[in-house]
């Protein structure tokens, strides 16, 4: 028997809710550890400059991952605040037409992607690479925020459908943050093993 749709939009619901927690729960732990850490050994007061000081001396892939989460979040979050003022035509914000067309931000999305992400590849320079990142996080952001539009292949966005974009966007700021704790923590480990 194939569920009903208010079975489905629940089901939606409670998934989109977990994800939701696996990303808040996955990027705190990540700032809890660190402040835990700088605390111990610093104080509140020496917090700053650790985290300056520890964004300095970080590898290349580190401050580039930092990055790409960075603007990935502040992206995501931003493209979901925008296109709800839009929606409740709230401010000077407007849909972007090119003639009749409406241009969706997963168009940015994907040149900011692919021109940063070529870029990259195309430099092989590691000293560009955590400043590419950020167009690269943003970019992603923007696509992933209309993954369902792209899936369905019609303006979905504020329907049922559309919570795949919600869901995409979180999974993945819960991969990202789970991602940069393991690699931290596998830091910590080899510098204990060399100690």
């Amino acid at each position: 028997m194939r569920p009903t749709a208010r079975q489905r939009k629940r089901r939606a619901r409670r998934l989109t809710l977990r994800l939701a927690g696996a990303a808040v729960g996955a990027s705190s732990a990540l700032v809890a550890a660190e402040l835990l850490v700088v605390a111990r050994r610093r104080g509140p007061r020496g917090a700053a400059e650790a985290l300056r000081e520890g964004y300095r001396a970080g590898t290349a892939n580190e401050t580039a991952l930092m990055n790409l989460f960075l603007a990935f979040v502040a992206t995501f979050g931003a493209a979901r605040t925008v296109t709800a003022l839009i929606r409740a035509e709230v401010g000077p914000l407007r849909n972007v037409h090119v003639g009749s067309r409406h241009i969706h931000h997963f168009v940015p999305g994907i040149g900011l992607s692919l021109l940063s992400g070529g870029a990259s590849i195309a430099l092989r320079h590691e000293g560009l690479d955590h400043w590419l990142a950020l167009p690269f996080g943003a970019g992603a952001a923007l696509v992933l925020d209309e993954a369902a539009l792209l899936v369905e292949l019609e303006d979905v966005y504020w329907s049922e459908e559309g919570v795949l974009g919600v869901q995409a966007g979180l999974a993945t700021v819960a991969l990202l943050a789970s991602l940069a704790l393991a690699v931290r923590m596998v830091r910590r480990g080899e510098r204990a093993q060399d100690a």
